[in-house]
């Protein structure tokens, strides 16, 4: 029956405490360095705030039944989650494929981090992903892609890793667990940022890694353990509370980057658009076998940098900044980060204000437009 249910009501199931009478139907955080030892000296399943807490446990499981995996382990952020994996998996000598086209913090910290230690760091665009898997032990792949929205078909790539025994690592934040699900296509990890759209209020950072294999998550685990990059008890809390609630903030934000996807796809001042929701989306076919929700984010690129500005100074409800996934619409202009895009290119991450307020609100701040289309 379980199977059945929507992206709402699994949400909220995700987050409901164990029906226990006299108990908070959503547990408090647990905000303990230091817990009281038993006599025995055993290893107790809570000891030290490094090692456990009763809220990390919760949201993981949590996030471990949306990403449908057998465990999670959660993080100070997403970053935090994905350099954790990438320091248990891609050891000197071995080769590693990062997204040429996905986060650019990802690039910068296998440049600077791990081939300065001996991996071979080799960059490849979602379309290049399997000729590049064969020849590497690790890759990690991120789809959509971030900022481009291009999409990788997971499914086969899966395969062609199985098949030389390389360990696939996706990267799940642009479509969240309720777009997509890349373990159930043979991912081996998925990592993620909880900051964006499952968390969805701009005020908390965090991460995550998930999987079935036990021995990969334990290793993941130990490298936990041993370097430090925790989530506090009370932000593990905040992405909890907020969890039940990411069904409907997405269904919302998909319904919006859909509409706006369409209406700027069509207008003069927009000089191409980016979201694989759309039929004539280069990404489309891959993306409708594999992706249940097309996600929140639209890519645009105007005329330029000032083209940009000028969108949302004339908008009432564009908030210009940074990140992703948060109840308001914002607009980032990718360039200014380091990202390899035009000057006028932008990401828009809708939010979950009324659809035709925002269509509406988009038109009037773009104008009439004087760019002719190149798609």
């Amino acid at each position: 029956m379980s199977g059945t249910y929507g992206d709402s009501t699994r949400s909220v199931k995700a987050v409901a405490s164990e029906e226990i009478p006299g108990q908070p139907v959503i547990a408090p955080p647990v905000p303990a360095a230091t817990y009281h030892l038993s006599a025995d000296e055993g290893d107790a399943l809570d000891s030290y705030g490094r090692k456990s807490n009763p809220t990390w446990r919760r949201l993981e499981s949590a996030l471990a039944a949306l990403e449908g995996a057998a465990a999670a382990l959660c993080f100070g952020s997403g970053m935090a989650a994905l350099t954790a994996v990438l320091r248990v998996l891609a050891e000197p000598g071995r080769t590693l494929v990062v997204p040429a086209d996905g986060y650019y913090q990802v690039r910068a910290y296998a440049e600077e981090f791990l081939a300065p230690r001996g991996v071979t760091v080799v960059e490849a665009r979602c379309a290049e992903m399997a000729e590049a898997a064969a020849r590497a032990d690790v890759v990690l792949a991120e789809t959509p892609s971030n900022p481009e929205l291009d999409v990788v078909d997971l499914h086969q790539l899966a395969m062609d890793c199985r098949s030389r025994g390389t360990v696939l690592v996706v990267d799940n934040t642009t479509a969240t667990p309720l777009g997509q699900q890349p373990l159930s296509l043979g991912a081996d990890l998925v990592v993620a940022s909880a900051t964006k759209a499952l968390s969805g209020h701009s005020d908390v950072l965090a991460g995550y890694v998930a999987g079935s294999h036990p021995e990969l998550m334990a290793r993941v685990e130990r490298e936990r353990l041993h370097a430090g990059p925790i989530l506090g008890a009370f932000e593990a809390w905040l992405v909890l509370r907020s969890l039940g609630s990411a069904g409907l903030r997405f269904e919302r934000q998909c319904q919006n980057a859909a509409a706006v996807a369409l209406m700027m796809r069509d207008h003069p001042a927009v000089r191409s658009v980016r979201y694989p929701g759309l039929a004539d989306d280069p990404s489309h076919g891959v993306a409708a076998k594999q992706m249940r929700r097309f996600g929140g984010i639209v890519s645009v690129e105007l005329a330029d940098a000032g083209a940009v500005h000028d969108l949302v100074a004339r908008s009432e409800l564009l908030v210009a900044s940074t990140s992703f996934g948060g109840i308001h619409t914002s607009v980032d202009r990718r360039a200014r980060w380091g990202d390899r895009v035009a000057d006028g290119f932008a990401r828009i991450s809708l939010g979950i204000e009324d659809t035709d307020d925002l269509v509406k609100d988009l038109q009037r701040a773009l104008g009439p437009g004087t760019t002719t289309p190149s798609r």
